[in-house]
């Protein structure tokens, strides 16, 4: 689990540094560029913690993501410039922590009694995309996740084969194995370029 934990650190800073620099770009003081680097980085956990009924949710019982978030906001607010030259690391950190959420997100349903494939998949989902799509909403954007990005899909693709293998594998080669699938989509869709369709205008 000591690998998994390594990235779900790398995750939770890629997520804080996204909510972060979204919230420079839209001018907002310190509180709020900090307010959205905690919410992009816990709020999909919070969300699925809610659902799953557990209740507080774990970002609250252990605040460990949530001060790493804050440290990574007031590095961002105050190192911007020098930050914003590493677009492409930033992109890697993204879809390590996208795969590790979701694998996450699964596991945590089903150690909680969740048996739907909906709901774990579900679950899954939300903790990997949920944050950022809550950040998107505050600022007024259109959510990320609902544009020509392969994003969400990745991550319900992972989730998928999570449930799948659950089954027929050790947990942790699942949780693995997930998490790598969501990577390799995620990276080669912006790699090559390839979005979903959009409808003709």
């Amino acid at each position: 689990m000591f690998l998994l934990n390594s990235f779900e650190l790398i995750g939770t800073i890629a997520f804080a540094i996204s909510g972060a620099v979204t919230g420079i770009d839209k001018q907002l003081d310190i509180f709020g560029i900090t307010f959205l680097a905690i919410i992009t980085a816990v709020g999909g956990g919070i969300f699925r913690d809610i659902i799953i009924g557990n209740t507080p949710p774990t970002a609250f019982v252990d605040p460990t993501s949530v001060v790493i978030s804050i440290f990574t906001a007031l590095v961002v607010f105050f190192f911007y410039k020098k930050i914003h030259k590493f677009e492409k690391i930033i992109i890697l950190s993204d879809a390590l922590g996208l795969g590790v959420f979701t694998a996450i997100g699964c596991r945590t349903a089903m150690l909680h009694g969740a048996s739907s494939a909906f709901l774990v998949i579900t679950m899954g989902l939300s903790t990997g995309i949920g944050g950022g799509m809550i950040r998107d909403i505050f600022v007024g954007k259109v959510p990320f996740v609902l544009k020509r990005e392969i994003y969400a899909t990745a991550s319900i693709t992972g989730a998928v084969c999570f449930y799948a293998f659950f089954h027929y594998l050790p947990e942790i080669l699942s949780l693995y194995l997930c998490c790598a699938i969501v990577f390799i989509i995620r990276m080669v869709a912006v790699i090559r370029k390839i979005n979903l369709p959009t409808a003709l205008s």
